[in-house]
């Protein structure tokens, strides 16, 4: 027996697992009922599954020959979807027919709807796929008119079928294709360029294929720095796909105020993959090998599992403050973590330790504030502790364990004093502090109270100005008397200096280039709160700009 709906309404689900109330005109059932998914009984017995689809073909093709008498619409009705299918795979299908204007995917019942503009193109749809029987992910489905004469989206649930629209959208810019079965035209391509600009939180390739596959099937992904960006590109199996992802994400935060996406049609027309690893994958191609791992990962997050939760935290914050889910930038842990869950996302910025094991330390030259200074630029630095049996190897404690991983991800393997640092949680959830009278030769310090952290505001700007280390050094709080000449001289201490600029518009700032990255990061050290007037200490942090 079939399952009765209300009169007039018909309720899906969209990808934010919020309900979507969506009002048909004309609401009957009848023939686009769906079939019942109880086994197949026959005279008391279960049929075998061979002759169970064999039935169920035969009362496919009898039921397609029937629904020809429901009378032409410009809405047609899809059934026996696979259980993967996106509003894409359906806008794909008609997209060689005319111009669409609504599509519903119930995916519970594999079945959708897709709304053209006028009914010939509805009517071209459904005589073509009954000649040549349609198929999405290489599964046959069914086409037929709708007795729908038109779908009508509640105004105030629109926002939650963007997805829908954004394929809609994307269709719309592609243009009408030549013929049913192609995938856009010879001047498209199935490959997005994605920027990733001013990264806060840690940026991966599974991170982005999470976020991208909610559009389509992704082949290939190559990630790489360029510029001191973080850039990648993705190949997907189709142009709408591509063009729904584009159209949907560019422009729009992964987190509030950081992490934005700027996506651009690549020219490439397919991707070379030679290795499956945390920098490229082709997910068409498991049998790759891994390749080198010892290349520098500045932007890699070695995620570890918490609450058998793994991989970095995504909700898209400009995007989801218009869909129905905020972003996180800003929160506490515990409420990121909570908006992360409720969307089905991975998780470890926001749990874990927030205490860090630094090893392989220049013993002669660290000391607790310089291990301040330096892991500073990406959090707020509470305590140090340098081992006293083990001089090379270090415990900070950060803010939080977000802060942790950011020290992590764009510290580890960076050479300081000459010599390739490495940086991994510490199975410590806080640093200890010497007892009372107990000797400690000046191993610990406690920051948390220091003047110098850079993230005690929230919301400042300087958590929008977080970029992995580089050669280029931004300066700021500059006093007017100052010269060029004086800067310079007190970063010659530490190397060989090959450029220095002054902001043009604001003489308080300055880029200052010197000859390596490891010179770069002892002036950092060396030079942050140097004092360069009565009331005025110099602020150092890395920069993405180039002089």
């Amino acid at each position: 027996m079939y399952t009765v709906l209300p009169p007039q309404y018909m309720y899906t689900s969209n990808y934010n697992c919020q309900p979507s109330l969506i009002y048909i005109d004309n609401f009957k059932r009848g023939s686009e009922e769906l079939m019942s998914h109880s086994p197949m009984v026959t005279n008391g017995s279960s049929m075998s599954p061979q002759h169970g689809q064999n039935l169920e073909l035969n009362n496919e093709a009898k039921k397609v020959k029937l629904d020809q008498a429901n009378g032409a619409s410009r809405v047609v009705h899809i059934r026996s979807l696979p259980v993967d299918s996106m509003e894409t795979d359906i806008v794909q299908l008609g997209m060689p027919f005319g111009k669409m204007t609504n599509v519903l995917l119930l995916k519970q019942k594999n079945q959708a709807f897709l709304e053209f503009s006028d009914e010939s193109s509805a009517s071209n749809m459904v005589s073509y796929y009954q000649n040549c029987p349609a198929q999405i992910r290489m599964k046959p489905c069914y086409v037929q008119f709708s007795n729908h004469k038109e779908l009508k989206t509640d105004a105030s649930h629109a926002l939650q079928n963007a997805t829908a629209q954004a394929a809609l959208q994307a269709a719309q810019v592609g243009g009408v294709m030549g013929s049913p079965g192609s995938c856009g035209t010879e001047d498209q391509t199935t490959i997005l360029r994605v920027i990733v600009d001013n990264v806060l939180y840690p940026v991966t390739l599974d991170v982005l294929h999470q976020l991208f596959q909610r559009f389509g099937k992704i082949l290939k992904i190559i990630t790489f720095t360029k510029n001191n960006t973080f850039q990648a590109l993705i190949q997907f199996s189709d142009t709408i796909s591509a063009n729904t992802a584009k159209v949907t994400l560019d422009g729009q935060n992964i987190y509030n105020g950081c992490n934005t996406l700027k996506i651009d049609y690549s020219k490439l027309q397919n991707l070379n993959v030679k290795y499956n690893n945390e920098k490229s994958r082709d997910f068409t191609r498991p049998d790759l090998p891994s390749g080198d791992h010892g290349f520098e990962q500045p932007f890699h997050l070695s995620a570890p599992s918490f609450g058998g939760l793994a991989g970095s935290p995504m909700p898209l914050a400009g995007y989801g403050a218009h869909h129905g889910f905020g972003g996180n930038f800003g929160l506490p842990a515990s409420a990121a973590a909570l908006n992360a869950a409720r969307l089905g996302l991975p998780l470890t910025a926001q749990a874990g330790s927030s205490v860090i094991l630094v090893s392989n330390l220049d013993e002669q030259m660290v000391t607790p504030d310089a291990l301040f200074t330096l892991f500073g630029v990406y959090g707020d630095v509470h305590r140090v502790k340098i081992l006293f049996n083990k001089k090379d190897n270090a415990l900070i404690q950060m803010a939080d364990p977000h802060q942790a991983q950011l020290a992590i991800t764009y510290l580890d393997k960076v050479k300081v004093w000459g010599k390739p640092i490495r940086v991994a949680q510490s199975k410590h959830s806080l640093v200890q502090m010497p007892k009372e009278g107990q000797p400690d030769a000046g191993l610990t310090k406690d920051f948390t109270t220091s003047p110098l952290h850079r993230f005690k505001r929230p919301g400042s700007k300087n958590c929008q100005n977080i970029f992995p280390p580089s050669s280029v050094l931004h300066l700021s709080n500059i006093p007017p008397s100052v010269t060029e000449e004086e800067i310079t001289e007190l970063f010659t201490k530490q190397g060989t200096v090959k450029a220095f600029k002054f902001f043009p518009k604001d003489r308080k700032m300055a880029l200052i280039q010197m000859a390596s990255l490891d010179e770069a990061i002892n002036s950092l050290i060396a030079a942050h709160n140097y004092q360069l007037g009565e009331n005025s200490h110099l602020r150092v942090s890395f920069s993405k700009s180039t002089i």
